[in-house]
C-alpha cells in the first residue's frame, strides 16, 4: 500500500491539490528539469493523484520540489487532469495559503520557481474569513508578482457558426486567446453552451495553425462580459475541458497585459476581474524592464487534507 499525503484547497471556488513531499527523487536542476523529468518517467502519479476515482477534471494538483534558484524558498509543479501548467495563479494562491496552514510560511514575500520562471508571492497579515477559528485562522489572502506577460497577437479573426468573432492571443504563464465580442452569456446558468462554444474556439485555433509564439499550443481560451459586481466577468476553460471556477490567475495576467496596451489601464491601476461562478481577483501591472508584470491578488482556503491510498491489487489506482 503506497500512502500520498496531500492538502486540498480551493481559491475563489478552484481547488488545489498539494502534494507536499514527493515519492521519488527527481534529481538536481532547475524546476523545468524536474518537470521534463516528471513527464518521461513518474507521469503515473500525476494520473493517480488527480483523475477518477480518487479527483476529478476540475482539480489541479501541485507538486512542492526543491528550487534551483538559491532565492527561492520553494519550487512548484502544477498539473491537471490532461497535463502540467507552465504556472497556475490560483494554484500559487492555493499554495502559499496552504503553506500557511501548515505553518511553513509567515506573511511577507515568499519566491517560488516554477518551470516558467520565479514569481514573488506575498502573504498578507490576517485573513478577511472569520470561519476558520478551529482550527485557529491562518493568513488567507495572497498576492502574486507573476512572470512578465504580454499580448503576441491582436484582433485574429475566427469563424465560429458562420459567425466571426475576434481574440487576442496572450501569455500570462499559460497561453490564451481572449474574446469579448462572442455574444455569450457568461452566467451559471449557461456553462454548456460557454464550454462547447470555448472548445470549439480552441479546436478552430488548432485547425488554422494560430499558436502562441515559437507555435506554441494556445489551450486556454477566456470569453469576457461586463458585470456591474466587477471591472470584467469572465468565463475560462482549461486545457482539459473543464472550466476555472476562479477568475484564472494566468488568464487576468494576460487580460492586464492586453488593456495595458490598449491603453485601458494604468501602471498600479486595480483591475476587479469576475469569474463565471462570481469570485474575484484584483490585478495590476508594473512595467520592469520594458516589460508588463502582473500582480494578481485573491483569497484561498483550506478544505481538507489527508493521504491518497494506493493499492497495488486496484486495477484503476493509477486512475480512470
Amino acid at each position: 500500500m503506497v500512502k500520498i499525503p496531500f492538502l486540498d484547497s480551493h481559491t475563489g471556488g478552484e481547488p488545489t491539490r498539494l502534494i507536499p513531499s514527493l515519492p521519488f527523487d527527481l534529481g538536481v536542476g532547475s524546476v523545468a528539469d524536474k518537470l521534463s523529468a516528471l513527464k518521461a518517467h513518474h507521469d503515473d502519479l500525476r494520473r493517480t493523484v488527480l483523475l477518477e476515482p480518487r479527483g476529478s477534471d476540475v482539480l489541479v494538483g501541485a507538486y512542492l520540489v526543491p528550487p534551483a534558484d538559491p532565492t527561492c524558498q520553494f519550487g512548484v509543479i502544477y498539473f491537471n487532469n490532461v497535463g502540467y501548467l507552465g504556472m497556475c495563479g490560483h494554484g500559487t494562491i492555493g499554495l502559499i495559503a496552504s503553506l500557511a496552514y501548515l505553518g511553513k510560511v509567515q506573511p511577507g514575500i515568499i519566491r517560488v520557481e516554477t518551470p516558467v520562471g520565479i514569481v514573488e508571492a506575498t502573504l498578507h497579515g490576517g485573513s478577511s474569513s472569520e470561519a476558520y477559528r478551529d482550527p485557529p485562522h491562518y493568513p488567507n489572502k495572497v498576492s502574486v508578482k507573476n512572470i512578465p506577460a504580454f499580448r503576441h497577437l491582436a484582433y485574429i479573426p475566427i469563424e465560429i457558426d458562420g459567425k466571426t468573432i475576434h481574440g487576442d492571443v496572450a501569455w500570462g504563464g499559460n497561453w490564451f486567446f481572449l474574446v469579448h465580442d462572442h455574444g455569450m452569456d457568461v452566467d451559471m446558468s449557461n456553462l454548456e453552451a460557454l464550454t462547447d462554444f470555448a472548445w470549439r474556439v480552441r479546436e478552430q485555433l488548432t485547425a488554422r495553425g494560430i499558436t502562441g509564439a515559437g507555435g506554441a499550443e494556445i489551450d486556454h481560451v477566456e470569453l469576457f462580459a461586463s458585470t456591474p459586481d466587477a471591472d470584467s466577468k469572465s468565463f475560462v476553460l482549461c486545457p482539459g475541458k473543464a472550466y476555472d471556477r476562479s477568475p484564472c490567475g494566468t488568464g487576468t495576467s494576460a487580460k492586464l497585459a492586453c488593456l495595458y496596451g490598449d491603453g485601458k489601464l494604468q501602471i498600479g491601476q486595480t483591475w476587479k476581474q469576475q469569474s463565471v461562478v462570481g469570485s474575484v481577483f484584483e490585478g495590476s501591472v508594473q512595467i520592469q524592464d520594458n516589460r508588463i508584470i502582473p500582480t494578481v491578488t485573491g483569497e484561498a482556503w483550506v478544505m481538507s487534507e489527508g493521504a491518497i491510498l494506493v493499492d497495488e491489487r486496484d486495477p484503476f489506482g493509477k486512475g480512470i
